[in-house]
């Protein structure tokens, strides 16, 4: 059972649309996760990574296409802070679920981090889907911003896809540290998850 404060339809929906439309459904619908709209990708990612572990994905396309998108994602969130700015934003982001709240937390980490703070975002749930509106805001450098971008969340993708493959059946484990735990804590979790996954694959390569 998923603990987690997401509406059960989104999830039901997000896993229905990927087992029907594989590859293109990951990169559609973390198009639209990294545009903004409240499609998590610690559901979109891990549930790719399991269909992989159930052999109806291969685990690499899966990491690709998560990142591709991810990537077509934040240049149109970019693209709508570059044109936009910051008043347009808040005056009618709430009519598309962006607040004033999460623009300035991603403007927080923009400002403290610099351009860098596009990678980093990339690796923390909510932070990384906004941060790209202070970047196109800022006129950040488009050819870095989405080199900082695809970096970031191809190992984002890497390590929840991967994470699920060889979790198999307890991919749900991911949905329920990420959902409960603030940035640093998720930091040392997917560390200590690594670990665990590591053991885990071991265990099974002795048993063969």
């Amino acid at each position: 059972m998923i603990k987690m404060s997401l509406s059960s339809f989104i999830v039901n929906f997000i896993m229905d649309y990927l087992r029907v439309h594989g590859y293109l459904g990951i990169f559609v619908l973390m198009t639209l996760e990294s545009a903004m709209l409240p499609l998590p990708s610690e559901v979109i990612i891990p549930f790719s990574g399991y269909l992989a572990y159930l052999n109806y994905l291969n685990i690499y396309l899966v990491i690709l296409f998560s990142s591709l998108g991810g990537l077509a994602g934040s240049l149109i969130a970019y693209y709508i802070g570059y044109f936009g700015g910051r008043e347009l934003i808040i005056k009618y982001g709430r009519y598309f679920f962006i607040y004033e709240e999460d623009l300035i937390r991603a403007e927080k980490w923009f400002n403290k981090y610099g351009p860098e703070s596009v990678f980093i975002a990339r690796l923390f749930p909510v932070i990384r889907g906004f941060i790209s509106l202070p970047a196109g805001i800022g006129n950040m450098n488009v050819l870095r911003f989405s080199f900082y971008t695809f970096t970031g969340t191809i190992i984002w993708s890497a390590i929840l896809a991967y994470s699920a493959y060889i979790l198999g059946s307890r991919w749900t484990i991911l949905i329920d540290i990420i959902s409960s735990m603030d940035p640093i804590i998720i930091v040392i979790a997917i560390l200590i998850l690594i670990y665990i996954i590591y053991k885990i694959y071991r265990n099974k390569k002795f048993k063969k």
